[in-house]
């Protein structure tokens, strides 16, 4: 059983290069309001397995795309599963945690989601547009992905990758959750500067289109990130769903939001300690 003051390591990349975003900026501000109810310690991911036995939870932040350290990551998480170590998010995700197969899925299943293959048999089930996305199915912060004519694409398509249409949409929109509470929505008012967020009021559409993706990845614990974008007809599209390492753009949040957050996600990390 955890301590009266629990032991959290925080897996974190401070260093890390994100584009148009500061890992290292939004964990030294997290952390140093976890510290107010947990004894923390913070390591890089390639030092998480070797250092896990001595905390009550292991906490999974801005430890960047384990494309980077594939090995060390698979280590971690074969070691964790064995020993019964409480990883936060927990490990059990159905989303980015596992792969982009998850889009493949819920497209077929019906949800709304941008139309993906990954096939060339199944190329003909996508819409005609000018231009397509092939994106790797492990892949991560845009690594590896293309934007391609439609002439390419049989070549492209091996198994490996994702295919999808190039959206012409309005904006994009991220919701942001604790375990299954909707925490606050960002968007990007200009589709080339992904990262230039601004606060965004969602509309109960907004929230049940969002609800509908945390509750299939059945998470009960944990912070995750729903990304969709306004497509042409006015709703929207799931462009990916974070359950691993969200970065949560806590920067762009005013103090009562941040306050809001940090309080949400110690709640959130008691009750995953203690369930």
């Amino acid at each position: 059983m955890p301590s009266a003051r629990p032991r959290l390591l925080y897996v974190t990349d401070l260093a890390y290069p994100a584009r148009g975003r500061r890992y290292g900026d939004e964990d030294v501000f997290l952390t140093s309001r976890l510290r107010a109810d947990f004894d923390l310690a913070l390591c890089h991911p390639l030092d998480a397995a070797a250092l896990m036995d001595a905390f009550d939870a292991v906490v999974v932040r801005n430890s960047g795309p384990v494309l980077g350290y594939q090995e060390a990551y698979e280590a971690f998480r074969a070691r964790a599963l064995r020993d019964g170590v409480r990883v936060y998010n927990p490990l059990t995700g159905r989303a980015d945690m596992a792969g982009k197969q998850y889009l493949l899925d819920l497209d077929a299943a019906g949800y709304p989601v941008i139309p993906t293959v990954d096939r060339a048999a199944d190329l003909h089930l996508l819409p005609e547009a000018d231009r397509y996305v092939v994106k790797p199915k492990l892949g991560a912060d845009s690594r590896g992905l293309r934007i391609v004519a439609p002439d390419r694409l049989p070549a492209l398509t091996d198994g490996a990758v994702l295919v999808q249409p190039c959206v012409d949409f309005a904006y994009e929109v991220s919701f942001y959750f604790v375990d299954h509470d909707f925490q606050y929505a960002l968007y990007a008012p200009d589709p080339g500067r992904r990262w230039q967020l601004q606060p965004y009021e969602p509309t109960p559409a907004d929230l049940e289109f969002a609800r509908r993706f945390i509750d299939w990845n059945t998470l009960a614990y944990g912070i995750q990130r729903v990304d969709a974008c306004r497509a042409p007809g006015g709703g929207l599209l799931l462009v990916e769903l974070e359950d691993l390492n969200p970065y949560l753009s806590l920067d762009v949040l005013d103090d009562a939001g941040r306050d809001a957050f940090v309080a949400a996600t110690t709640r959130s990390l008691r009750r995953f300690l203690t369930g």
